[in-house]
């Protein structure tokens, strides 16, 4: 089941790289996620179906959450070098 849900989440980041910046490497564009708790909360809302663009909005709710712990873990980690 693990890799089933990382498959579809490894989809979410294609799907979304595809949108954004057709033709480029498989890359997390930060500018275009600044808002990654409200937007997993908006795809929690609708969990269990899928998006417009046919993604399943519990994969993008996991790849939202998934960004948001790790800025958290990278500002934790900023932080702790500043002490």
């Amino acid at each position: 089941m693990e890799s089933d849900a990382n498959m579809l989440k490894a989809r979410v980041s294609k799907a979304g790289n595809d949108q954004h910046h057709p033709g480029t490497p498989l890359h997390w564009d930060r500018s275009k996620s600044g808002d990654d708790l409200d937007a997993a909360a908006r795809h929690l809302i609708d969990a269990g179906t899928l998006d417009t663009d046919g993604q399943r909005h519990t994969a993008k709710f996991a790849w939202r959450a998934l960004a948001a712990l790790q800025k958290e873990l990278e500002h934790a980690d900023e932080n702790s070098k500043r002490d």
